[in-house]
Order: C-alpha cells, then structure tokens, then sequence
C-alpha cells in the first residue's frame, strides 16, 4: 500500500523549478528587479522564452519608489510578451537578434514602441533602439539604457530597489 501511494505521490509531483532574481539598473534613477521561474531541465539550454516561464513578476522604481508592477499572472492575449534568457550565461539578449520577426529580445508588457503596458500599467522593453519602460501606457525615456548594455540574472535576490548589495547583476552607469 505505501509503495503504490509513493509512487503515485512521485509521478504527480510537480517539476522542479530553477528561480533566477532580475536586477536591472536603468539611466537616472530608474530601476527593475523581479524573479522568474522555468523548468531545472532548461538550466543547460541555448535559450529559455517566454513558452517556458512559468511565473514571472517585475517591479520598477524611480529612485527607490515604487513606479508599477506586472506579473505572468496578468497575461491576457493582447499582452506583449517576449523573453529571451541564456541559461549559460545567465543573461537577456537585448539587442533585438534574437526575434527577427519583431526585433524585441525582451517585451515585458511593454512593445517595441513602449507604449502597450496598459493604464495603470508598467512594463519592460529590451530591442534595438534600446532597454526601457512603459508606465501608464506612455514610454519613459528617460529611463533608457543603451540596447549593447549588459542585463545579467542572479540565483540571488537584490536586497534594494537601487540593486545594491551582494546580488548586483547588471552594469551600472
């Protein structure tokens, strides 16, 4: 009786999942953190997307305070959505050469033209022209970080909104 319970117990577990925290330092006070989940087995793939994220969450600042924040959760159809995650490297593509069809590496609730992230809404957006937020539905720009900028992950979570501490992952300015 327990072997068979046991066994049942095993086959109906959930996968393991591989959670990797997000740091992104924008310009002039702007900044990103976040965590992703996706299957372990994706740890030595090429490339993990969007079809792979299986939780996902995002919350911008501006000099420490809260600007908006968006989840998987929110996903509807009309949502953009674009990832692109390199586990070897633990890095986002940002320069739009990996999605040729929209020329978006990263489209976090936040298109191309950065202005798709809903009223209230908050978004993301890494592609050619550059790395950015949608706040309310219009583009920050200020917020703009040029798209060859390096945008790393960590398996640690920044202690700050600034991504100050031990976890920090992408290039300051």
């Amino acid at each position: 009786m327990i072997r068979p319970l046991l066994l049942l117990t095993m086959m109906t577990a959930p996968a393991h999942a591989a959670t990797i925290h997000i740091c992104w330092v924008g310009a002039n006070g702007y900044t990103m953190v976040g965590r992703m989940e996706f299957p372990d087995a994706l740890l030595t793939a090429p490339m993990v997307t969007e079809a792979d994220v299986t939780a996902f969450r995002i919350t911008g600042y501006l000099e420490g305070q809260l600007l908006g924040k968006w989840d998987l959760a929110d996903l509807t159809p009309t949502t953009t959505w674009y990832l692109r995650y390199q586990p070897e490297t633990m890095t986002f593509p940002t320069t739009g050469q990996y999605v040729s069809t929209t020329g978006i590496d990263q489209g976090w609730n936040a298109n191309g033209d950065v202005t798709d992230c809903g009223t209230p809404g908050f978004g993301f957006n890494a592609a050619n022209y550059a790395q950015d937020f949608c706040l309310n539905g219009t583009w920050v720009e200020p917020s703009g970080m040029p798209p060859e900028t390096p945008f790393k992950a960590s398996t640690e979570a920044p202690y700050t909104p600034d991504c100050s501490g031990p976890a920090l992952v992408s290039k300051r300015p």
